[in-house]
């Protein structure tokens, strides 16, 4: 690499080496003296096979050599692709995408800010309004739609995702039937299987229970995209103070034992199969009893396990754009800005729940629009400072000294659109021109650009051919 044109970016750091080694110790130590539970019997011979047996409730220990060399053989980096076959997401290191959430139960309405619960047609502007949005990178369906058979949702989901975006998607399934069926429609969109494996379209989320519970229906999802070699998330989700301790350090020890011990299942069925790290650090509130998306402890806990991610040199499953606020107001827009502030200088990879307020209850899609305009001011900063001769301005400073200013000179004519980021939403003008313009806040400008994208945004449709075989295919879907 040429030292000259190299670029130190923005980092965060909450623990120091020794201290993550004591937590990679701790977790590996959970999982091979305290053991965890399988009910799963294809996952139990797989164990049996490779010399590890359960005891009588189910409780199975794994050695911590054999999830260091699960560590080993995972792949460092997940390609990801979206519907066309382009390349969208480049998922290690410190690279870092943002996306919105899955399974909400309500919905906000633009404007009066009504509460709803979501439909399909909650899912269907979800994609449309991600797919015009340049920052947001990939799409999950938003919306758990209450009109549709529970067992049907996450199929129709994510049709209505393929049929209303371009990108890339990181569906759920309620078991590994309908998986099965959007593996199934996904090798429809790339052209067969061999194609979808060389380009993947989507990430699988997938989480056992916790504490250090691992269920035959998501060791089922594990094992089959192991074998498929679709790239999946096993990302618990401890409360601290309910399922998991309430200290930070203990509540990523466990998490971490957790999403590791599927790891070491996933490489024991195909190893260099791809999959991503997380948890979802829930923090109990014991003054109210809620879960908070955004309390210093979930923020903290969130940093670390992305820093254990970090160290293991494991792509991660992340958080951003979230606010336990009821609208999306000043409370939405700073708690949503720091946290996507930190997923990014944090280098978390893939990172979703981008529109979430209401504990992660509610989406808005006003909020999505906001966050969208803070996730390009933030990768504005994490572009850091070039210096070489051309940005030290010697040159330009020599010819201005104390005798003019810059505004003329040839440097920042040169510069000054690369050099400065402009808002589109936010507030740049001053008082009487804000006042010509209408005097509108950021809620009001944000209300009428959604307004614009939901009227006018025309995504990319799929061909009749594959619309049509994708519709045989959920037609004849029949859950178990």
């Amino acid at each position: 690499m040429n030292l000259e044109n190299r670029i130190l970016t923005p980092t965060l750091t909450v623990l120091s080496n020794e201290d993550k080694s004591r937590i990679l110790n701790a977790a590996l130590h959970v999982i091979e003296e305290m053991g965890q539970q399988v009910t799963h019997p294809g996952t139990l011979d797989l164990l049996r096979k490779n010399g590890l047996e359960a005891d009588g409730e189910g409780v199975v220990r794994i050695p911590a050599n054999v999830i260091r060399q699960a560590i080993r053989s995972v792949p460092k980096s997940v390609r990801i692709y979206d519907r066309e076959g382009n390349l969208a997401m480049d998922l290690g290191g410190r690279r870092s995408y943002f996306g919105n959430g899955s399974d909400l139960i309500f919905a906000q309405d633009p404007g009066t800010r009504d509460r709803h619960q979501c439909t399909l047609e909650d899912a269907v502007k979800a994609a449309k309004v991600a797919d015009a949005l340049p920052n947001i990178d990939f799409i999950m369906s938003f919306a758990h739609p209450h009109d549709i058979d529970p067992k049907r949702a996450y199929l129709v989901s994510f049709q209505t995702m393929v049929e209303n975006s371009v990108k890339p998607i990181v569906n759920i399934a309620d078991n590994l039937a309908d998986l099965t069926r959007i593996w199934e429609i996904s090798t429809v969109i790339r052209g067969g299987e061999a194609e979808l494996r060389e380009k993947p379209y989507w990430v699988h989320y997938d989480e056992p229970n916790s504490p250090m519970k691992h269920p035959a229906n998501a060791l089922e999802k594990l094992i089959f995209c192991a074998e498929k070699e679709m790239p999946v998330i096993y990302s618990p989700a401890p409360i601290a103070g309910s399922t998991a301790p309430i200290t930070i350090a203990g509540h990523i020890v466990q998490g971490l034992s957790e999403s590791l011990f599927g790891l070491a299942i996933h490489q024991l069925v195909k190893p260099g199969a791809p999959f991503l790290l997380g948890m979802g650090p829930a923090v109990l509130d014991m003054a109210n009893g809620q879960c908070s998306y955004n309390a210093p402890e979930y923020l903290m806990a969130y940093m670390g396990i992305v820093e254990m991610a970090k160290f293991l040199d494991i792509p991660n499953w992340g958080y951003a754009g979230t606010s336990d606020a009821q609208l999306p107001d000043g409370q939405a827009t700073y708690e949503a800005g720091l946290e996507t502030f930190i997923a990014s200088t944090l280098g978390s990879n893939l990172n979703h729940d981008v529109g979430y307020i209401d504990f992660g209850l509610t989406g808005s899609l006003e909020m999505m629009v906001i966050v969208n305009e803070i996730i390009d001011q933030v990768r504005r900063i994490q572009r850091g400072i070039p210096v070489n001769d051309e940005e030290l301005a010697l040159d330009a400073i020599s010819d201005v000294r104390h005798r003019d200013n810059y505004l003329g000179h040839s440097h920042t004519l040169k510069h000054f659109r690369s050099t400065q980021w402009r808002p589109r939403l936010m507030t740049r003008p001053s008082h009487q021109q804000w006042v010509q313009e209408g005097s509108r806040t950021l809620l009001e400008k944000t209300t009428l650009k959604l307004q614009e994208i939901l009227e006018n945004h025309q995504p990319k449709p799929l061909t009749a051919e594959k619309r049509r075989a994708i519709e045989t295919i959920v037609d004849q879907f029949q859950p178990v």
